[in-house]
């Protein structure tokens, strides 16, 4: 009777954890670098390399999985590679974009890719064909500000927003979904105060009038609400550093969990991440904490089933990998060598 049972457990399937798959800048060795992610205990694997044209920078998934588009900074060049079944990268083609692309997103519906550039100071917009390359010139290219750091479209697809940590202003545009066109919103510059530098943005996954921006040099995160004609208004600003904190400290990334009950932001300077439980009504904050992690952490993202936060070390070339707690503290579970620079992190499934 055991060894009839024993040959039955051996014939049953194993559990299958569904596998995700981690994307990495590596700033200073021109290559992105790939990680399979175990989705039950949060470990990395390294996978494969994928070269790059020069240094790669902010990437960014299709909605629908198929494609992964990346900002080559030092070229001034973006670049869009199709994903395989295993999660590896095959490059479609690179454009010609602007001095310094910082941020790429495409629109709700991932027919365009938005662009911000951070030296020449414009945002652009450049189709995406359905084979996933881009179109070789922009449809359109719009000066801002110097300094322009991210750029996404609210849930409805009908307004952009794109913060600049230079001049202390948001630009709000307005989102033509057929054809991709921006145009601007009354105001188009959404002052900030002195000193703050709205960097990122994210919007609350429930609730599509609400949307975070973490402000870089004054070390916050400011809740704004979004009116019905796609202007904000600033509700609620908590810094991002423990009381008592003097010493330098910049904020680089923000994001919200996929539950919208927590938004977090990175520290350069504290090296930490900073926690915050989200009201559910009012998508007010309240601090739980800051958690160390690498030195100056440039970028993170939380898997796709809320359990895990991987951030990079730019500083150390490092990952490290927390566990998100029901209560939204993180727990450090492990760490993994990256590379020099580790800039930007995407994780997906595979």
């Amino acid at each position: 009777m055991r060894m009839l049972l024993a040959l039955v457990l051996l014939l049953l399937p194993s559990p299958a954890y569904a596998q995700f798959v981690t994307y990495v800048s590596i700033a200073a060795e021109n290559r992105i670098a790939v990680f399979s992610m175990d989705s039950n205990t949060g470990k990395l694997n390294h996978q494969s390399n994928i070269k790059t044209s020069g240094s790669p920078g902010a990437l960014y998934i299709s909605h629908d999985g198929r494609f992964v588009f990346a900002s080559i900074r030092s070229m001034g060049r973006l670049a869009s590679f199709r994903r395989s079944d295993n999660g590896d990268l095959k490059l479609i083609g690179e454009v010609p974009a602007g001095a310094d692309p910082a941020f790429v997103a495409t629109d709700r519906a991932g027919k365009f890719l938005l662009t911000a550039y951070y030296f020449a100071g414009k945002v652009t917009v450049h189709k995406i064909n359905k084979d996933g390359s881009l179109g070789k010139k922009p449809l359109q290219s719009i000066p801002t500000k110097d300094k322009a750091h991210a750029i996404m479209a609210d849930a409805s697809n009908r307004f952009v927003f794109v913060p600049h940590t230079g001049p202390n202003a948001i630009f709000q545009f307005k989102l033509d979904a057929t054809t991709g066109k921006l145009s601007a919103n009354s105001p188009l510059v959404l002052s900030t105060p002195p000193n703050s530098g709205p960097r990122h943005l994210w919007f609350h996954p429930k609730n599509p009038n609400i949307v975070y921006f973490d402000n870089e040099q004054e070390s916050s995160v400011t809740l704004y609400r979004m009116s019905k004609s796609g202007k904000l208004r600033p509700v609620q600003t908590l810094s991002t550093l423990p009381p008592g904190y003097k010493k330098s400290n910049s904020n680089a990334h923000l994001e919200m969990s996929p539950d919208g009950r927590f938004v977090y932001a990175s520290n350069r300077g504290h090296d930490s991440i900073a926690g915050f439980q989200v009201d559910a009504k009012s998508g007010k904050m309240k601090s739980i904490g800051q958690f160390k992690t690498e030195p100056t952490p440039r970028s993170f993202n939380i898997s796709p089933d809320g359990k895990f936060l991987v951030a990079a070390g730019q500083g150390s070339g490092k990952l490290a990998i927390f566990r998100i707690a029901k209560n939204g503290k993180l727990k450090r579970i492990g760490t993994q060598q990256a590379g020099k620079q580790a800039w930007w992190v995407e994780v997906t499934k595979r």
